[in-house]
């Protein structure tokens, strides 16, 4: 008895690849939070997989990848988002990936041994040392496509600050298995030339966010002080990305502004291959805070949030308008 509770166990312990005595791979994961690891370029990494309740496992499922921003994890991602009950209200499977530490045998906190990704800017731990994060989003595809029924025309990407610029990185390098992408308050730190495929955008950023400065520069705290020299290097004006990516899809050089909202500006460029767009929003007197999220920070750090703007609610609208035409395969990393 002790020998067959032993064999159950290692079997629920062990990674899922495919089917099981005929059942699908998510026939094994009930609702809820998963913590699952995985091991890329030599490097252990975790990620979570949150599963909405009265799920189907014969049924592929969208996924909505959210990067944490700097210093942050993956459970704050979670408080301060709420995708998670989203992906309960609307059926996908929120993920939650963690960056890495400076020091990966010690705890990480905000401020303390705080974990970041390489985003192609070259800062931080995770740019000097290139930590392998695009292997590892790849590998971490691939591991919920055997793992979960995924709709693989439905892979999305979103991330705060960090793991906004984190996901534009995804976007560019990962343009083949990645159908739209979301980035808040964050950067295209790389500069690609072409895509794989075409890669819808909505970028939304605050007015008052100091530590992400729509007009550019240097990041700095609301009381003005300066950021430690691994965080201040100079961004570039989001319009110069923006128009980037426009360039990127080809669409329509001029904008169309939406109906006015208080509070709220959006203009959309349309008219991209393969009916792509790109769409910028922003949200005034907003600080560096997820829109209509929880905050998790002091205000004298990030700002004060506007009530005008649900930046979760907005971004999964913009991603049903935008599933991939034919997924790409690509080898791994």
């Amino acid at each position: 008895m002790t020998r067959v509770l032993c064999v159950a166990a290692l079997l629920l312990l062990a990674p899922v690849s495919g089917a099981t005595d005929g059942m699908p791979a998510a026939a094994r994961y009930a609702s809820g939070d998963h913590l699952l690891t995985l091991k890329a370029v030599g490097l252990d990494r975790r990620y979570i997989v949150h599963v909405p309740p009265g799920f189907d496992s014969r049924k592929p499922m969208p996924v909505v990848i959210m990067f944490h921003g700097g210093g942050g994890t993956a459970r704050g991602a979670m408080r301060e988002t709420g995708w998670t009950q989203k992906a309960d209200q609307e059926g996908f499977l929120a993920v939650f990936p963690e960056a890495t530490p400076p020091d990966p045998t010690k705890p990480s906190r905000f401020g303390i041994n705080g974990q970041a990704w390489n985003d192609g800017s070259g800062r931080f731990h995770s740019g000097e040392q290139d930590i392998p994060d695009i292997a590892f989003i790849n590998a971490m595809i691939d591991d919920l496509v055997a793992r979960f029924a995924v709709d693989r025309r439905r892979i999305y990407a979103t991330g705060f600050s960090n793991g906004a610029s984190m996901a534009f990185r995804v976007g560019v390098e990962l343009s083949g298995r990645i159908a739209a992408i979301a980035p808040f308050a964050g950067t295209l730190w790389v500069t690609p030339s072409k895509l794989d495929r075409p890669v819808p955008l909505f970028y939304i950023t605050g007015d008052a966010d100091l530590l992400n400065p729509a007009e550019g520069g240097p990041p700095k705290l609301v009381t003005g002080a300066p950021l430690r020299a691994a965080a201040a290097k100079p961004k570039p004006p989001a319009r110069e990305f923006i128009a980037a990516w426009v360039r990127l899809l080809g669409c329509q050089a001029e904008p169309k502004t939406a109906p006015a909202t208080p509070g709220v500006t959006t203009v959309t460029y349309s008219g991209g291959r393969d009916g792509t767009e790109v769409r910028y929003t922003v949200i005034k007197d907003h600080g560096h805070i997820w829109p209509g999220g929880v905050n998790l920070l002091p205000e004298s750090m990030v700002g004060k949030a506007s009530d005008k703007f649900k930046a979760t609610d907005a971004i999964w609208e913009f991603f049903g308008k935008h599933p991939q035409a034919a997924p790409i395969s690509l080898p791994p990393l």
